[in-house]
């Protein structure tokens, strides 16, 4: 298989209001190159148009007619992630032409994952179709609905991606990568093959939310809050009691499977301060649940950013802590690099879903693939 150019788009969970856009050549195996990337804002309009999707979608819960208000908020996505890439591709070092697949992972508005034996359910607002048409060029998107039709979470897709930059290192048994976006996840290659993937809890998102809640911002920039706060206790105590934490993997989460009711109680700081002793707390569990616990973690994703939390997991989960730049990765771009990854293995149909990440019966790909129309 030959390596092409790739763009891949993602914005996450955590709601910060940005559109990640990165360049790769690959054949959905290797990494042969690296080439721009680049985090836009949305505009206001579309970051509310989000944020009521995502209100209205918790409602609806996947039961009757959809509202009519997504169809709105997936063309204003839509239309917004296909200007950045062209104007990502207009800056880089490539053309136009030579770009082979756009993977487009859309917005999450509501994700359930599997439960008591009955199938899960998935919505990421997204319109393949108008995003080909635009940047007249092939599209694969909806990553997620064909692995839970078949009975798996959906979630996390990253790990394919993981394991190709891991297969560089010279101790990559010995290493994980954590994602912290609005949910963290965890990747493993036991024996450097057998990927273990899973969500370890609560990251970016509930932290997000109590600032956002207090009126200071959209984030908990750096930790302040939280390093001058106090966890509470019994708060936290009742957020680990959660059956979720002792479950086997593969597993998965709903940005709101945790509510933030009761933190809203506290003030803003000691709220801070719960939540990343939370997700510290979340990481280390994670890693008691691997076959055995690798000796170090990658971290990726926008919570890396918080030096408080990467302390914390640190000294909690007892296990080095590395930021993903250390290893010459780009720690902001890896999910938007991962879906141009995993669109390039899509339509070379390799597998993006795993039983160890997933929960499929067997590998198998996934994705919808949108050509441009031939005038």
């Amino acid at each position: 298989m030959n390596s092409i150019w790739a763009a891949g788009l993602m914005s996450g969970t955590s709601l910060d209001g940005t559109i990640d856009v990165a360049l790769i050549k690959t054949d959905g195996i290797i990494v042969e190159k690296f080439s721009s990337f680049k985090s836009y804002a949305y505009s206001d309009e579309v970051r509310e148009s989000i944020k009521d999707s995502v209100e209205v979608a918790r409602e609806w819960n996947f039961k009757g007619k959809e509202p009519e208000l997504f169809k709105l908020t997936e063309e204003l996505i839509t239309v917004a992630q296909a200007d950045a890439v062209n104007d990502l591709i207009q800056g880089s070092p490539i053309d136009k032409e030579e770009l082979g697949v756009v993977g487009f992972h859309g917005q999450t508005i509501l994700h359930k994952p599997p439960r008591d034996l009955k199938k899960g359910r998935t919505r990421q607002l997204g319109n393949g179709s108008l995003m080909s048409e635009i940047l007249k060029t092939k599209v694969v998107y909806d990553f997620r609905s064909a692995d839970m039709l078949v009975g798996g979470h959906g979630a996390p897709l990253c790990p394919s991606y993981h394991r190709a930059l891991l297969a560089s290192l010279i101790n990559k048994d010995e290493t994980a990568v954590l994602n912290l976006g609005g949910i963290g996840n965890i990747t493993w290659c036991y024996h450097g093959q057998d990927l273990i993937a899973f969500d370890t809890g609560p990251a970016s998102a509930p932290i997000n939310d109590l600032v956002a809640h207090f009126g200071l911002g959209d984030m908990d920039r750096d930790g302040l809050l939280a390093s001058k706060g106090v966890v509470n206790k019994v708060l936290l105590n009742d957020f680990l009691n959660n059956p979720y934490f002792d479950k086997k993997y593969p597993k998965s989460l709903d940005r709101y499977d945790f509510s933030n009711e009761k933190i809203l109680s506290l003030s803003v700081e000691d709220g801070a301060a719960t939540l990343t002793r939370l997700c510290a707390e979340s990481v280390s569990k994670a890693l008691n649940i691997l076959p055995r616990r690798p000796k170090n973690l990658i971290v990726c994703g926008g919570g890396r950013h918080n030096p408080v939390l990467l302390q914390e997991i640190k000294e909690i989960a007892d296990i080095e802590v590395f930021q993903a730049e250390e290893f010459g990765w780009r720690g902001d771009a890896i999910e938007a690099e991962c879906f141009g990854f995993l669109a390039v293995r899509s339509i070379n149909d390799l597998p993006i879903s795993f039983p160890m990440t997933t929960g499929v019966d067997k590998e198998m790909s996934g994705g919808q693939v949108c050509n441009p129309k031939r005038i």
